[in-house]
């Protein structure tokens, strides 16, 4: 600049990609912010109701089972007390065997 000439207001401008965000931008941004949070919060909240409804339908599911399991032993244990010849197809056999397997693996989960 030459001695004695004025500053030009445009010297002092800066560039449209330095300016800082303008405060309705800054608004803008923290809303939009604020909106992910809550739909991020809501989604856990649900995400953790149907964790909570697995467990529940993982407890009653073994408590099955050992039920099952527990009927087929006496069912069982009662034909051979009785001197009846086991059941040639032993599917009573396979399927307390089944519900034993099936109960563990329950429980397993359950204690997660």
């Amino acid at each position: 600049m030459e001695n004695g000439a004025r500053d030009n207001t445009d010297d002092w401008r800066l560039p449209a990609e330095a300016l800082p965000p303008t405060i309705g931008q800054l608004e803008a941004r923290v809303d939009e912010a604020i909106a992910v949070a809550r739909a991020s919060e809501a989604a856990v909240i649900e995400v953790g109701a149907a964790a909570i409804e697995s467990a529940e339908q993982a407890r009653r599911a073994a408590d099955l089972a050992v039920k099952a399991s527990e009927i087929a032993s006496r069912a069982s244990a009662n034909g051979a007390a009785n001197g009846h010849a086991p059941h040639e197809d032993d599917r009573l056999i396979r399927f307390a065997r089944r519900a034993d397997r099936l109960g563990a693996r329950f429980a397993k989960l359950q204690r997660r």
